[in-house]
This record gives structure tokens, sequence and C-alpha cells, in this order.
């Protein structure tokens, strides 16, 4: 870092390697900013990247060197939402410049291209004082050829750029034509870094983000009018420490509403205690197996390019192991606890994502008879895995993370069932719960009346986040979608109000101005992707058929050119598949299953060869409860497709469709020819 860095700019002075006025590095030799970063880095820089970086400094020496305006030059400035940083980032007449370097290289990738647009939209959307600046990114192929064609001036309504291309001999020039086209006030410098970086991740790249050493306040945001992962990370944190120190053992109850980051709580105290070393070792368990399995590959993925960087090669294998022993399928847990029924885990600490989607006493006790061979298993999940953490002679801690609305699959046991089983059978645990676990869509009323005698029970809104992250545009979308689906047009239309005009929702009939719609949208790497009901059985005929499994590694993680990615738009994922991961923009195509009759909402499965009513009321609630994970699985925004169905088709009459549609379009969503 520079040592003339001005009293007002120090607030930066962690987010980049260098960072100084634009006149300071102007007038600082190769040998001082090179020192400094080194010195930022943390680690010893090898020829080639001290190479790379000495001709970023020569190209931007050229590229600033004819302006008299004073700015801000940082290099290597941190992107903690993705774990990456940016090469260099120059505020500068009314602009930010966000500058992706690729030294050596003679070809404009449409992989680089996409890297730096995916910074500039960062910044523009996770930086306060960004929010109202003009973000310009700019591609540098050091060795393209220097007569190469500038690229076009493309602005979007949100005021970043489409990616322009320069060479170190045309970036000035580039540079210029940029701002002069924005026409921005000028920003001062001082002022701008005085913003706050307020990100909102996926959870994939939130879980990437921990697993480089990031903290959860850097990539969460801080709404003063929030409960925040911070505080309940804290909270738990501050549990786990007492229950070590004092010998207790203690379950903690978690809630949120979807996309609020429940499973980023989980992984962040995972990823804080996974060296088994140590006492606070900690396992995070899901029986969600597409996350697990996305989780699981996105990190391996990630420590294996960061070792590159590092000259300490990981092999993929041995990655991929690492992170299976603190991110695992609590089905695999349960099954290691039972070959020896005496021996404790050697986890103290075991975080159960979406915890109330374990199973009931009636589907644990068949599994275990049918795949198992116990034929007289006596407990529910939730029991079984609170005895494997009781066998601790000292202490132990629980987490339970837990979603309202979110049980989609037949032995789903709901919340309840945990603090039954505390009640029966093991009293002398300690109880932290989340006061929000009374509210209707958690459905642990009744269950929580058992708890009243119980003497360790302490209530804390700590444990409870009450703000989607998910939606980062429109917070309230979970409110939306809930009053949606409790046919509550009054709520939802005051929902829309609120989310309207930063998250588009459209309703459409056509599949293919719907896949058009998405893909118009999407910028840089923001994913997208065709989701459906997985009782969708009359979609057929719009080519998309729910019975074929999708990979969800493929589907999640690989990128455009992959025919097995959501990005191709012709598989549909199901809620069994995206429940726990978002996409940015979705498509999701509403089949006859759940349809509009009068003020409320038909239930329906498609069996044999034809449509059958659906009259338990538990089933009804998994499908209703389907549409609900569909629904709030987008970050920015989303298209709805109802087919206008089939005169000549009876599993697929336009009756069917027609009033789902009008009760959409009623609700006041455009409609999308």
């Amino acid at each position: 870092m520079s040592t003339s860095l001005p009293s007002g700019l120090q607030g930066l002075s962690g987010r980049a390697y260098y960072l100084a006025p634009t006149r300071t590095f102007l007038s600082e030799s190769d040998d001082a900013v090179l020192g400094a970063m080194t010195r930022s880095s943390g680690f010893s820089i090898e020829p080639s990247q001290r190479d790379a970086w000495c001709a970023q400094f020569e190209a931007m020496r050229s590229a600033l060197a004819r302006c008299d305006e004073a700015g801000l030059v940082a290099f290597e400035f941190a992107i903690p939402r993705m774990g990456k940083r940016v090469d260099v980032l120059v505020v500068m007449s009314g602009v930010v410049f966000v500058i992706e370097f690729k030294v050596g290289e003679r070809q404009f990738t449409s992989e680089a291209t996409r890297q730096v647009w995916d910074y500039a939209l960062d910044m523009k959307n996770f930086h306060s004082t960004t929010h109202a600046v003009p973000v310009v990114p700019i591609l540098v192929a050091t060795h393209a050829n220097a007569n190469t064609a500038p690229s076009a001036l493309e602005r979007d309504a949100d005021g970043v750029l489409r990616p322009l291309r320069a060479t170190p001999a045309t970036l000035g020039a580039v540079m210029k034509a940029a701002a002069d086209s924005c026409g921005a006030p000028r920003l001062d410098a001082e002022e701008w870094s005085r913003g706050v970086y307020r990100p909102t991740p996926t959870i994939v790249e939130a879980a990437r983000a921990l697993y480089g050493g990031h903290k959860v306040e850097d990539i969460s945001r801080r709404e003063a009018d929030a409960t925040n992962l911070t505080q309940t990370s804290a909270e738990i944190e501050r549990v786990v420490a007492e229950a070590r120190d004092r010998a207790l053992k203690v379950i903690c109850f978690v809630t949120g509403v979807p996309g609020a980051g429940k499973t980023l709580v989980g992984l962040d105290t995972a990823t804080r205690h996974r060296d088994k070393d140590n006492a606070l070792y900690s396992v995070f368990l899901s029986g969600n197996g597409p996350l697990v399995r996305v989780l699981c590959e996105a990190l391996a993925r990630d420590k294996v390019e960061r070792s590159r960087g590092t000259g300490t090669s990981v092999k993929v294998g041995m990655a991929r192991s690492e992170v299976k022993a603190f991110i695992q399928n609590v089905h695999h847990f349960r099954d290691e606890c039972l070959r020896d029924p005496d021996k404790p885990p050697h986890e103290h600490v075991a975080l159960f994502d979406e915890a109330q989607r374990a199973w009931n006493l009636e589907q644990t006790a068949k599994f275990m008879q049918q795949k198992k061979g116990h034929p007289n298993f006596s407990m529910s999940e939730p029991a079984f895995l609170i005895s494997c953490m009781d066998r601790h002679p000292d202490w132990a801690v629980i987490v339970c993370l837990v979603g309202g609305g979110q049980e989609i699959n037949t032995g789903e046991a709901g919340i309840g069932e945990w603090l039954r089983a505390v009640r029966e059978r093991f009293g002398h645990w300690h109880v932290r719960l989340s006061p929000h676990l009374r509210d209707s869509e958690y459905e642990a009323g009744a269950a929580l009346q058992l708890l009243e005698g119980h003497r360790h029970v302490h209530t804390d809104e700590r444990l409870h986040l009450g703000v989607s992250m998910r939606s980062f545009r429109a917070e309230h979308m979970s409110g939306w979608v809930k009053a949606v689906l409790d046919s509550d047009r009054n709520g939802a239309s005051s929902a829309w109000k609120q989310i309207a005009a930063r998250y588009p929702i459209v309703v459409t009939r056509s599949l293919r101005a719907a896949k058009r719609w998405v893909r118009d949208r999407a910028r840089g790497s923001e994913r997208y992707g065709l989701i459906a009901s997985s009782q969708a059985q009359r979609l057929k005929p719009e080519a998309i058929d729910v019975r074929v499994t999708i990979d969800p590694v493929h589907w999640f993680l690989h990128p455009r050119t992959d025919v097995r990615s959501s990005y191709y738009l012709e598989d549909a994922a199901t809620e069994f598949d995206v429940q726990g991961l978002e996409l940015d923009w979705s498509c999701v195509v509403w089949d006859a299953d759940l349809r509009r009759a009068g003020a409320g909402w038909d239930h329906w499965s498609f069996r044999g060869d034809g449509w059958q009513r659906i009259r338990k009321d538990e089933r009804k609630s998994y499908l209703k409860n389907a549409y609900r994970v569909l629904l709030t699985r987008a970050r920015q925004g989303m298209v709805i497709v109802v087919p206008a169905g089939d005169a000549d088709d009876p599993t697929r009459l336009p009756a069917m469709y027609d009033a789902t549609f009008e009760y959409l379009r009623e609700l006041g969503l455009p409609i999308l020819a």
C-alpha cells in the first residue's frame, strides 16, 4: 500500500494490494509499487506474476499520463463475494473503471469478457457509492493487434457499459471515449471510497469465500433494520463456546425466510472449525443431496484453482476428500453412527441444514428395516441424530437450520419431531429457540407446548434471519410468493408494489418467448435455468420431461458451452434439484398439477393416462411447497410460463391453465407476448 495514502482513503486500505491517488501512482517507481503489492499479498511472488504486474503498471501509466484530473487507482482490488480480485480499478472522470488484463493474450475470449463484466456488475450491485455511478468494464489483451477495432459503446439501464476491449496502446483512448459517452458529473474519490460493500452472494459463492478465508461479515449485507448473518453466526459461536466451557449439551433452532442465509450460517461455523484436531471441529450435514454435491464439487475445484496461484498444486481428488470431511450428506453421517452404536462421532458440533426435512418415525423405521436390516428400529431421524451426539460424555452442540414451508417429500417430519424428541428422550439437553418457530409456516406450535415445562429453554431473536438475501433486488420476494400461494390477493398486490421496480417478473404463454427473455437479461456469467414441479408430467409437449434426471453439478456449475448446464434451457430442474440453491434468473414453467379453481387452488397428480385429484392435506402441502421453492429460486427476476394447453388433448385442456394465467395477470404481472 502506498505510504502517501490520504486519510480519507484509509477505509479501503484492506481491499487492494496497492491503492493510491492517480498522481501518486504516476510519481512512484515500479519498484515502489511492486514492493507495496508484494507486502500486501502476504505470499511469495512468482516471477510470472511480477512480470504481469509490471506490464500492468506500464499500461496504466501510459493510459493515465495525459489525465490532469485527480482520481484513484487500485491494483488487485478484492471482490470477496466472488473470492476474486480485480486487476485494476480506477475512479476518475465520474466513472468507475474495472480493468482486467490478460498479459500475453492475443484474443479477447468470451470467458475473459464475462469475467470483467462480472466484476463490474458486482461493484454496481453491491458497493453503495457505485450504485448511481457509471461502471465501465475493460478487457485488455496485451498482445492483441493494436489495430483491433474498438468495442461499440453500449450502456445498460443501470449504468453498466457492455465490456470494452483495449490493448495497452489504446487503453487511454478507450477510457476517455467511455468517460465522454457517460457524461457523468465529477466523482470525488475520497467520497466514493467511503462507500460500503454489501454483497449478496449465492450459496456457492459464499461457500467459496468462507472456505477461502473470508469472514461472514465480508460477504453479507448489513442493513440496520434486519437481524443479519453476522449476529446469528456470532450467537452460534457463543453457544458453542459456552457448551464447551460448561460441559453442556445444547440444541439450537435457527429460523429464516427463504433465501435469508440459513445454510450460510451453518457453513460459516463448519468452515471456521474444519480442523479435525480442534476441539470445536464441526460438520455441516444436509439431506439435500444436490446441495451437498454442488457445494463439495465447487469447493474442491476452488481449492485446486487457488493452490495453483501459490505454487503448491493440489489434486482434485485430495481436495474433494478434504471438503467431504466437513460437508456431508446427513444419511452418510447416520450410517456411520449405525456401525458402532456406542461410539460418539468425531465432531462435537453438528449443523443440520433444512432440519425440518428429517424423516418421521414411520419413514425412518421403514428405511431401516428395508435398507439397513434393523427390523425393530423405533426412533425418528431427529431422535436418532440427537442420540448420536448425546454419546459424547462431555459436551455437544446441534444447530438445526429451519426453513418454513419447505417440506416437499413424503415422510418429512417438520421441526416438531425434533422438539418432541428433546422432550421425550433428551430432557437434559439445553434448548435455544428462535421465537419465530411459533409462526404458522414452521408448523411447530403444538410441539412447542411440549417444551413449556422444560427447565432449560431460552428464546433469542438473534436466531432468526428475517430478510431474504437471495433476491438482493427484492427483499420482500418471499412475502409475495407466500401471498400468491395463500390466495391472498391484497397481500400479493401490496408486496408486488414493493418489488416491481427492481425485481422483474413477467408471465407468458410462450416458452420460446420466456427463454429469449432470460437470455436477453443475463449479463456476464449470471446463471439462468428452466425449472418445473416434479409433478409437472404434462409438459412433455413443451419438450420438458421432469422425469429425466439431471446432474446438479453439471446443471449448476458448468459453463454456457456445456449442453448439460442450466444455460442451455433444455433440461428442467425440479424442486428437489434446486432447493437450497439459486439462479440469477429463472424460467418457471407452471403445469396443471397446481391450478386455480375459484378463489383457491386445486391439487392434482398425473397417474397413468390422466390427472387424479390430490385429497390428502399432507400431499397438498408438499405440492404447494414445491411451487414455493420454485418461485423463490431467482435472485434478480423470473418469467413464469403458463402453457396455453391444447383443446385436442384431454390431459392439457386450456381450461386447466387459463385460470392460473388470469390469476397471475390480475395480480399485476406484466404479460410477455
